[in-house]
């Protein structure tokens, strides 16, 4: 399989060199983004980062990426601006940082304040695209009409995980009203009920109220529980013991086969979109205009895998499922070095008591269903760039490796939302038809954001980013970055409120720093917190990126790193609280629950600081 997506992918580029240089045009832009992705999930990100194809804990796969590295540049030290699904996605559409968009979490946002501008979608249709997105969009986003907050549609053709959830046959979902079984009347409506539902149609319920008031289906969870190896997330404690009825599947395999799961149904609705030219479309419940032969297309296929429930096909789980894995321990030591909303964050996805082989198994289906998720990106980007070699088109394609990255044991947790590096680094592929723009097989080492995906695909689309409409953007265009070394970075840097409270991080080569922003998530009020707290309440966090790359020494209360301390907390504070700080009432810290309340005051911290970000940095 690795062989043949690789000649596929050569086959397609010496097409594309054998024809006559494209005239000057708008190309058409594909942007793959996935979920929780680890960056050492990927062969070729390995081989640049570390000499080995293998990531540190084993074996890995991933032909179809490893071609697209091969074919364009890989911008390998890049870094989200969040560890959480909902604030670095609109980190990606917005190209903005937190700290100057007022999105921290998963609050619901509008797009009427004082402090909002168009997303990357919208700017597109502005300049003549057709915009089309397919799966996970992640970006919370809501506009405000007649003083209530509806939905807001950043693409002009959205096709949904909801619009495909019943006549696609996803392999996993939620009921929210569910009153009966195959014909059978409930003794009582039950509402959010999870499922899996295998290829035959029948469908496996996992409710206990469901069981506890049905007998007819008692046994229904545990059926699908030990059919499809489901492992979830729990502690080894009689308080948290896992069940057939627990949360979170860590591994598992797919009641569907390869091209039939959610993430399957999204590249065959990507490749049904492209073949249907100037017509409508089927899919699931919905009806969708085909691709617009007249414009450019800007397309975004944002796939749920390796998000849990980890769920790979049978025929790739299969391949994984012997082989060994090298885990991280947690030690007594790091632990209590740990800042405090790091372990707080690790007690509450704890997976250090699994058992040898509950781990084995959790990273194995892990790996395992990262590689289906790359044999799907291999398809849709193979469909992509044929349909535009067909149509005599220039095409861009942009991969970026998860939103944010997965821990597998590391520091003993599963989950994400910290600024340790296995959380932050994932690293962004772009090809292009023109290797001018972007170079085959060039790999940059600067350090680079996912700010930069907003100004990157403009730019490509033709935008002119010097106009005083785009000052707002916080990135740069990678296309600049790889082949005129612009605006190399000293440091990265980003703010994330979810699961560990307020937090930003600042990472320089070196070393990397985190330390709380304010006492709480209640926004607009005292923002200059965090200037006078003492080095304690800041719960400071330092790791050497050079000597502990793993990050397991926390250095922030070693006397011998005073010096490098106060320099780093120095410039991350005067960036983040006063170069554009900005906060806003998005309804409180619960997730958009008001929502009829959202964005009504945006609260601008006294620029005190003004051009601290500068992206210099020179440690004395």
């Amino acid at each position: 399989m690795k062989i043949k997506s690789v000649l596929v992918f050569a086959a397609i580029a010496m097409l594309g060199s054998s024809k006559i240089m494209l005239a000057q045009q708008q190309p058409n832009i594909l942007w793959v983004l996935t979920d929780d992705q680890r960056w050492d999930s990927i062969e070729t990100f390995n081989e640049m980062l570390t000499g080995k194809k293998e990531s540190k804990l084993g074996y890995v796969e991933s032909p179809n990426v490893d071609a697209l590295a091969a074919l364009g540049t890989t911008f390998i030290n890049t870094y989200c601006q969040a560890q959480g699904c909902a604030p670095s996605r609109a980190s990606m559409h917005s190209g903005r940082y937190p700290f100057r968009s007022g999105i921290y979490q998963f609050e619901y946002f509008n797009n009427n304040t004082n402090n909002s501008y168009p997303f990357l979608p919208e700017e597109m249709v502005k300049l003549g695209y057709q915009t089309f997105h397919v799966g996970k969009l992640g970006v919370r986003i809501k506009t405000i009409k007649n003083g209530k907050a509806v939905s807001y549609p950043l693409y002009q053709n959205d096709v949904s995980f909801k619009t495909l959830a019943d006549d696609m046959l996803p392999e996993w979902g939620k009921v929210s009203k569910l009153s009966e079984i195959d014909g059978v009347k409930l003794k009582k409506p039950l509402r959010n009920v999870t499922y899996l539902k295998d290829e035959n149609g029948k469908v496996y319920y996992k409710s206990k109220e469901l069981e506890e008031q049905n007998p007819q289906f008692v046994g229904m969870a545990k059926e699908a529980y030990d059919k499809y190896h489901i492992m979830y997330k729990h502690n080894n404690s009689k308080k948290d013991f896992e069940t057939p009825f627990s949360k979170g599947i860590l591994a598992g395999v797919s009641p569907q086969s390869a091209g039939k799961t959610r993430d399957g149904n999204y590249t065959t609705v990507f490749i049904d979109f492209l073949k249907n030219e100037n017509k409508k479309f089927k899919a699931g419940r919905g009806s969708y205009d085909g691709i617009d032969t007249s414009k450019p297309l800007f397309a975004h296929i944002g796939y749920d895998f390796p998000h849990t429930p980890v769920l790979p096909p049978k025929s790739f789980r299969d391949r994984f499922h012997k082989k060994d894995y090298k885990m991280p321990v947690l030690t007594d030591s790091e632990f209590k070095k740990m800042a405090k909303a790091f372990q707080k964050r690790v007690k509450k996805s704890f997976s250090d008591d699994f058992t040898d082989e509950e781990k084995q198994k959790m990273v194995r289906d892990y790996y395992a269903f990262c590689a289906y998720g790359d044999d799907l990106i291999g398809q849709a980007t193979k469909e992509f760039i044929e349909y535009s070699e067909q149509k005599n088109k220039e095409w861009l394609i942009v991969y970026v490796c998860g939103d944010h990255g997965w821990k597998l044991n590391d520091h003993g947790s599963i989950a994400k939302n910290t600024p340790w590096e296995i959380d932050s680094h994932n690293p962004i592929v772009v090809v292009s038809s023109d290797k001018k723009k972007f170079p085959a097989g060039k790999v940059v080492t600067d350090f680079t954001e996912f700010v930069d995906i907003a100004p990157t695909i403009l730019n490509a689309g033709g935008a002119n980013l010097k106009k005083e409409s785009f000052n707002h953007l916080d990135g740069f265009d990678l296309q600049k970055v790889a082949t005129e070394k612009i605006a190399a970075r000293d440091y990265v840097l980003g703010e994330s409120h979810h699961s560990i409270g307020p937090r930003a991080y600042i990472r320089t080569k070196e070393y990397a720093l985190s330390l709380k922003t304010r006492p709480s998530s209640k926004r607009g009020v005292n923002m200059n917190w965090a200037m006078t707290a003492s080095d304690k309440e800041l719960d400071m966090s330092l790791y050497d990126a050079i000597n502990d790359p793993d990050e397991i020494n926390n250095l922030a209360n070693n006397p011998k790193y005073k010096k490098v301390v106060a320099q780093l907390k120095e410039k991350l504070l005067a960036i983040v609280i006063g170069d554009g700080r900005a906060e806003i009432n998005w309804g409180g810290d619960n997730y958009g629950k008001n929502t009829k309340a959202i964005g009504t005051d945006v609260y601008y911290n006294k620029p005190f600081a003004k051009g601290a970000h500068d992206y210099k940095l020179k440690l004395k």
